[in-house]
C-alpha cells in the first residue's frame, strides 16, 4: 500500500468500467489459457481493454499490486508483520525507503505509537531478519519483527 498522504484520489481516476473490472479481478480468476479475454467477455469489453485498463490503474496506483497471493511457506519462503516507529516528519522519507524493499508486500500508516506496519516477504525463512537489518540500516530506525504464530484465511473483497 502507498502512505495515504501520498495516495492519488480514485474518485475522479477510475469510472464504471474499471469499478466492474477491479471487482472482477477479486477472486475466481480464470485459470485458462486467455484468463484476461475470459475476464473481457463477462464484462462486454475486448481483451486489449481489459489489460491497458489494468495496466492504468497500476501506473496511477488506483491499485498497487496485481497477482496470485501464494502460500508462500510451502514453497520455502515465508512472510512477517513489521512495525516502526517513525517520526511524523520523516514519516514520507521513511515510508519511500521502506517501499524500494522488493521484500516488502504493502504498507500501511497506522495511528499507534508504531505508526508504520508492512508485510515482509522472502525467499527462505533466514530473509526476514536479513531484510530487517537492511531496512534498519537505510532509515536508522528499528524494525519490531511480528512472526505468525497461526493462521486464518480471511477472504476479502472491496467492492470499488
Amino acid at each position: 500500500m502507498i502512505d495515504p498522504a501520498v495516495r492519488p484520489r480514485t474518485a475522479s481516476v477510475i469510472d464504471d468500467t474499471d469499478r466492474a473490472l477491479i471487482n472482477a479481478l477479486q477472486g475466481d480468476f480464470p485459470l485458462t489459457r486467455q484468463p484476461f479475454f475470459d475476464v473481457a467477455a463477462r464484462l462486454g469489453l475486448d481483451e486489449a481493454q481489459v489489460i491497458a485498463r489494468l495496466q492504468r490503474l497500476l501506473n496511477e496506483r488506483v491499485l498497487t499490486r496485481f497477482g496470485p497471493m501464494f502460500q508462500i511457506e510451502r514453497i520455502g519462503g515465508a512472510f512477517c508483520l513489521a512495525a516502526m516507529r517513525v517520526p511524523e516528519g520523516e514519516f514520507g522519507r521513511v515510508s519511500a525507503q521502506v517501499n524500494d524493499f522488493p521484500e516488502v508486500a504493502h504498507n500501511y500508516r497506522r495511528e499507534h505509537a508504531l505508526n508504520m506496519w508492512f508485510v515482509l516477504a522472502t525467499e527462505r525463512p533466514d530473509g526476514i531478519a536479513d531484510c530487517a537489518r537492511r531496512i534498519e540500516v537505510a532509515t536508522g530506525l528499528p524494525v519490531f519483527l511480528f512472526p505468525k504464530e497461526r493462521e486464518y484465511f480471511v477472504e476479502m473483497k472491496l467492492e470499488a
